[in-house]
């Protein structure tokens, strides 16, 4: 693993790569893991905690760098990258969703956070609900985006999935320039029309694509269909409409798997929390607060939550003075 390539630090991060509001970040060490850059925004007094979780073969910065700040105004945020994409961990063992799970338990530890609201996006669903079932005690919601209860839905995409293992050893065997230059290529063509497309080519640069094709297998490993429906939490489903990685059938499916889970929908493909013209960040706000909004009511002795639910809804009533 090229665990030496990593720049953990942090320093000129956000100024060198254009994006002056990234939230501040520390590095973070996990006793028998290593250390890990978080980025967090303290939020609103008392306000709930989100933990984002972001997607395979991107970065925390790629895929929530226009839902920060909005975020943070309503709640504690916390993001880091997960095992062998951008700046996550290195490690010799394979990668497993299990272990990204353990890792977020381990980061929320760290801070002395005892209960958040973990928030995936396409890859990072998996890791949110596998942190329901690994680390149920620390769970407060979930809110799931772009993602499914398993993803290798079709003969085509078992084989690709099956193949990427093959492909991780031909890639740890390759050197890391000529493995930057043609994962730089790769994603410059696919990012060309957006301006800030040299930062996430900045970011995917950093990856250890070894780890990075093993994660992709992984998820095509990862099937939640008989456990989805035991989820006990309250959960809010973001589905991209026009999404041709995930398919909406099976982000709906999802929706319909998890017991009470609220869907909302957004415009766009797999990108759209890249894409301003989305509404992605407001969707997804609205999906956090109503997961903060149940759990707190879950929270409480069963006798006390239709007055909760009874005051809330008075309180936001159009007529209410």
């Amino acid at each position: 693993m090229h665990a030496a390539q990593v720049d953990t630090t942090g320093a000129g991060d956000a100024a060198s790569q254009g994006h002056s509001d990234l939230p501040a970040g520390d590095l973070v060490r996990l006793p028998g893991r290593g250390s890990v850059f978080v980025r967090q925004l303290p939020g609103p007094r008392d306000a709930p905690t989100l933990v984002l979780l972001h997607g395979w073969t991107v970065t925390a910065d790629v895929t929530w760098h226009l839902s920060y700040q909005t975020l943070g105004r309503h709640f504690r945020v916390i993001a880091f990258d997960h095992r062998g994409h951008g700046r996550g961990l290195r490690g010799d063992a394979g990668f497993q969703l299990e272990h990204c799970a353990d890792d977020v338990a381990a980061v929320a530890t760290e801070l002395g956070i005892d209960r958040f609201i973990p928030v995936g996006y396409s890859m990072g669903g998996p890791i949110a609900s596998l942190l329901w079932q690994r680390h149920r005690a620390m769970v407060e919601g979930l809110v799931l985006c772009a993602t499914s209860t398993h993803f290798a839905h079709s003969p085509a995409r078992r084989a690709m999935f099956s193949m990427l293992n093959g492909t991780s050893v031909v890639i740890a065997a390759t050197p890391l320039r000529a493995m930057g230059r043609l994962s730089c290529t790769a994603w410059s063509r696919r990012l060309e029309r957006r301006g800030d497309a040299p930062w996430m080519v900045e970011q995917v640069l950093r990856h250890d694509w070894a780890q990075v094709l093993e994660a992709g297998t992984a998820i095509g490993r990862f099937d939640c269909r008989g456990w989805a429906g035991d989820i006990d939490v309250p959960t809010a489903v973001v589905a991209s409409l026009g999404d041709d990685v995930v398919p909406t059938s099976r982000q709906f499916e999802l929706a319909r798997a998890v017991p009470g889970a609220s869907l909302h929908t957004v415009p766009g493909g797999h990108t759209a929390c890249m894409d301003r013209s989305t509404n992605f960040v407001q969707s997804l706000l609205v999906a956090c607060r109503s997961v903060a909004d149940r759990a707190t009511i879950h929270a409480v002795p069963p006798s006390l939550r239709r007055d909760i639910s009874t005051v809330r809804s008075a309180a936001r009533s159009p007529s209410a003075a």
